[in-house]
Formats: structure tokens, C-alpha cells, sequence
């Protein structure tokens, strides 16, 4: 089978929930930058669209990037600067840019937080959140109650360690909540919900005196490493429905 950005993008849009979204997530979800209508026999897939991924993704014979944050971001931007550069590069190259960001996080198989509430061993899973609208959050109970040690040393991307872990609740976690990359704002509602451990990707100012008061543990495990789980997800289907080449490329920041 040949496959053509439209192709993929049918794809893409048959196991994601993309039309779900258009009107709560600010990201241009879908094709981004287009090829000239070649062949794709190679994809590569990423957390972030940027120079370092789009130079790995060409290195690698790829002729599609797919990415959880894409280069623009519900409003028009000039052709300058850094901008310029990413667009011509991908245009040099022609190499298709695909982004997918809210319904990669909310999707009940292949998303981030379903990904790591799988990691985790959670049971009883339902949505969690009070800031997307649909929720992109999972909650659920852990089978046997979890020290924070050991539910971080779970989802731990390529054994690196967790951004900040903040131990103000129980030694013993019965529950947990999850929502992938910056949603710090939800400490609140994980506190009001009675959950006992919150899984998230960045740590906030914000997040510290709340979780002291409102007796809770985070793990703050970095924005990327949240995030890496639902593009590789997406990649292994990628390669069992399509029989496609494709490979992650794995840009940390440490954030």
C-alpha cells in the first residue's frame, strides 16, 4: 500500500478523536505542513516540533513527523525568526509535519494519561478534570495501595527520575489522578475529589502550600516524560494497522 499524507491524516483521524476537539483545543490539530504529494514509507514520531526532531526525522528517511506539540497554536504567525527556519526546513526537506495535542491526551487506549494510568495498574478508571471540556484527565484505585516512590519508578521514561515529587499525603495510596504535561490548576480539583496521589507533568509554585494543606502527593514527572507515552502508542498502531517503518525520536528536555 502507498501511503500520502491524506491517507495517514484518514487514519490518523479514524483512531483519534480530532473533530472532538475543535472547539476547546487552541492547537491546529491535523496536518500542519503539508509535502508535495509524495510517497510516505517512513514515519517518525516525536513530542515536540522543533529543529532537533525535524533534523532526526529527515536523518532517519521519515516523510512524516508526527508530533504532540506542533508549531502553531490557534492564531496566525508570521515567517520569521525561528518560525521561518522550522517552516523552511520542513519544506526543504519535504517532510510532512502532523500534530495531534488534546485528543492525544484524552484517548481512552491511546492517549497519555490512559497510557500511564495503564503503567500505574489503575483499575476503576473514569474521567478526571475540571479544565478541559472533554475531560482529558483519568482517575482510578490502585489494586494495592502504592508509596509515591514506587507509582513514580512506574512511569519513569528510559529510567529518569521525576521532575519534583511533592510527599504531602498518605504514605500508602489508594488513588490516584492523572493529567499529562502542565495542568498544575488541577491540583484543586484532585484535592476535592478525595484523591490521594496526582500524577501530572509540571510542577507549579502554586501546586506546593495546596498539596501541604489539602494533605496530597504529586508526582510532577516532567512535561515530556508525560508526554512521550501516547506518540509511541500511536506509532506501534501506526505500524500493526499499516504495516508502515516508524520511529521515535526522543528529544528530553528535562522539563
Amino acid at each position: 500500500m502507498q501511503f500520502t499524507t491524506k491517507k495517514l491524516d484518514d487514519f490518523f483521524r479514524s483512531i483519534l478523536d480530532i473533530e472532538g476537539f475543535e472547539n476547546s483545543d487552541p492547537s491546529l490539530n491535523g496536518i500542519q505542513v503539508d509535502n508535495d504529494g509524495s510517497e510516505i514509507k517512513k514515519l517518525a514520531f516525536a513530542v515536540d516540533a522543533c529543529m532537533e526532531t525535524f533534523k532526526q526525522a529527515v536523518q532517519a528517511g521519515a516523510g512524516l513527523l508526527f508530533v504532540h506539540h506542533g508549531l502553531f497554536w490557534g492564531k496566525p504567525l508570521a515567517l520569521e525568526t525561528t518560525h521561518r527556519k522550522r517552516i523552511k526546513f520542513l519544506m526543504d526537506n519535504n517532510l510532512a509535519l502532523y500534530a495531534v495535542h488534546l485528543p492525544l491526551d484524552q484517548h481512552p487506549d491511546f492517549g497519555n494519561n490512559a497510557v500511564l494510568a495503564e503503567k500505574l495498574g489503575l483499575t476503576d478508571i473514569k474521567p478526571f478534570g475540571s479544565l478541559h471540556i472533554p475531560k482529558i484527565g483519568l482517575q482510578g484505585k490502585f489494586p494495592q495501595a502504592l508509596t509515591v516512590e514506587e507509582a513514580a519508578s512506574r512511569i519513569s521514561f528510559m529510567g529518569r527520575p521525576s521532575l519534583k515529587i511533592i510527599p504531602f499525603g498518605k504514605k500508602h495510596n489508594e488513588s490516584c489522578a492523572i493529567v499529562s504535561g502542565g495542568s498544575s490548576g488541577e491540583t484543586v480539583h484532585a484535592i476535592e475529589e478525595g484523591i490521594d496521589l496526582f500524577v501530572t507533568g509540571e510542577a507549579a509554585h502554586s501546586m506546593y502550600h495546596r498539596a501541604l494543606e489539602g494533605n496530597l502527593n504529586i508526582i510532577a514527572d516532567g512535561h515530556y516524560s508525560t508526554e512521550v507515552w501516547g506518540a509511541r502508542r500511536i506509532m506501534e498502531e501506526s505500524v500493526t494497522q499499516l504495516g508502515i517503518e516508524a520511529e521515535f525520536i526522543d528529544v528530553p528536555t528535562g522539563l
